[in-house]
């Protein structure tokens, strides 16, 4: 695990996420990341994300997602779906993932998201408390804002 890893969450296989082949089917790791980000969130942020999303200040939705594929995940596998903010932007912020099988490498991806307000459907700057959140978890430094 390196410097950047160190918030993951386990996932196992289930025979419905498996395709012909008997490996997982690849529109599942997009499940896997949400469910890994969401728990993310929850960890950094606390038991406030409800009441963040409910109060219109913070609710993230997909704006971007990279999935580079690299060894297949198989019925039963214990998955380790790693999650962190990289970059943090003014309304929007990249999360870096991999999912990992052991310490064996199985699939990365690049995800962007965006504060989103549901009244006005429209991106809303991130608040600042949030952003420092996210910034003493990762230890990013401010050039990364």
């Amino acid at each position: 695990m390196s410097q950047y890893e160190h918030f993951s969450y386990p996932i196992r296989v289930r025979y419905s996420e498996i395709d012909g082949q008997k490996i997982v089917f690849n529109a599942h790791y997009s499940t896997y990341i949400d469910v890994a980000t969401t728990e993310y969130f929850r960890h950094v942020l606390g038991d406030r994300l409800h009441l963040l999303a409910d109060d219109h200040l913070f609710d993230p939705v997909l704006r971007k997602i990279i999935l580079e594929f690299i060894k297949p995940a198989k019925l039963d596998d214990v998955l380790d779906v790693y999650c962190r903010v990289a970059k943090l932007g003014k309304t929007s912020f990249e999360l870096s993932h991999t999912i990992k099988r052991d310490d064996e490498l199985l699939v990365k991806a690049e995800v962007v998201q965006v504060n989103y307000d549901v009244n006005s459907g429209k991106s809303q700057v991130i608040p600042a408390e949030i952003k420092e959140a996210f910034i003493q978890y990762e230890k990013l430094s401010h050039s990364s804002i």
